[in-house]
């Protein structure tokens, strides 16, 4: 279902499927009126400005936060260093895709026009930038690299769990207070345009947030004879990204389609069979391209030179990656570790092994 850079919807009652595109059945009431987000811009381009964060010169933001930025540029280092770490993360779930989460130099947004698209691709980069910037903030606050916040201060007494008693103690990420800023500082500009794809940016970020909060880890320490847990120290922390990664993409493969409801306040499913979506779901608009060529319009890169898998039957396939194109095979020399030995105390030694194998590439549109 497209939605287009202006959209104007007004009074129709809709009861037969037959009026309706790939069976999508829905009730407007009222006119409602709204226009898509540009996302010309971003706050991901700090990435590529490295520790000097000048935040004027950071296109796309608002007044608002760019006075976020000024009032606290440790936190927009911070920031900046983080979007590598969550951009490998999309990089890594969607490396045998045939979107793989390409990122171009030149774009302010760092993914081109892809984001014009309502599409779940769309709703994934705004989810796992979202949860980046939680676990980013939170990391640095436990690790004393900012000074508005450290461990949590919430974190202080006795508690129990399934084994027992336990007191609090070390440092506890501090996850409730990056998730309020990265609240605050993301969801701004969208809070200002509040149109369509505003509400789904909106959407898909607190997904984005609440995915880091689902992984968080009691960890403890034991004091006592002979380590004996008598009493346990312990402290809340953050899982590795990847869980959240893990979790965000399973998300994705089961990301709702969406309209707007009768008030133009919020979503309902596009399809009756379909569930209302959760707070925790990602939701989209849009059809996604099929991203098998290069497309300025859609921001498809196609998949031509993508390495595939002659053998496999999954997306990294060379039947599905290329797209039906076939593919071109050449053998390459690759240096790898082997006759590897354990030798007392404590080094493993190996021999470094030339080996030629068959790599797979996707040729080209004609």
């Amino acid at each position: 279902m497209q939605v287009p850079e202006r959209m104007c919807v007004y009074q129709y009652n809709f009861y037969n499927m037959n009026f309706l595109p790939s069976g999508i059945c829905f009730y407007l009431s009222v006119a409602i009126c709204w226009f898509t987000s540009r996302v010309d811009a971003s706050w991901w381009y700090m990435g590529t400005l490295g520790s000097q964060v000048m935040c004027d010169n950071i296109p796309g933001l608002i007044n608002k936060q760019r006075q976020l930025c000024r009032q606290h540029p440790k936190v927009m280092q911070a920031i900046g260093a983080g979007i590598k770490n969550w951009i490998g993360e999309c990089q890594h779930q969607f490396r045998n895709h045939r979107w793989n989460c390409n990122t171009m130099a030149r774009e302010h947004n760092l993914f081109g026009r892809l984001l014009h698209r309502s599409s779940r691709e769309a709703a994934f980069v705004y989810a796992i930038s979202s949860a980046g910037m939680v676990y980013t903030l939170a990391r640095a606050c436990s690790q004393g690299e900012l000074e508005n916040c450290s461990c949590d201060p919430g974190k202080k007494g006795s508690s129990r769990d399934a084994k027992g008693s336990f007191d609090w103690g070390g440092c506890s990420d501090h996850v409730d207070h990056a998730i309020k800023f990265t609240q605050v500082f993301i969801d701004a500009k969208e809070r200002k345009e509040r149109d369509a794809r505003a509400l789904m940016n909106l959407h898909n970020n607190r997904a984005g947030r609440k995915a880091v909060k689902r992984f968080m880890n009691l960890e403890c320490k034991c004091h006592g004879v002979s380590g004996s847990c008598n009493v346990r120290t312990c402290w809340l922390a953050m899982a590795d990204f990847r869980q959240t990664g893990d979790y965000l993409r399973k998300k994705y493969n089961n990301a709702i389609q969406v309209v707007m409801n009768q008030y133009g306040t919020g979503f309902t499913s596009a399809y009756r069979t379909f569930k209302r979506p959760s707070k925790n779901d990602l939701v989209y608009f849009e059809d996604s391209p099929d991203y098998c060529i290069w497309d300025h319009e859609s921001g498809s890169v196609g998949t031509g030179g993508r390495v595939c898998n002659r053998t496999s039957r999954g997306a990294d396939s060379c039947e599905v990656m290329c797209c039906g194109r076939g593919y071109d095979t050449s053998r390459v020399s690759r240096t790898t570790k082997c006759e590897c030995k354990f030798h007392w105390c404590c080094a493993v030694h190996c021999r470094d092994c030339e080996e030629e194998v068959d790599v797979h590439t996707c040729k080209t549109q004609s």
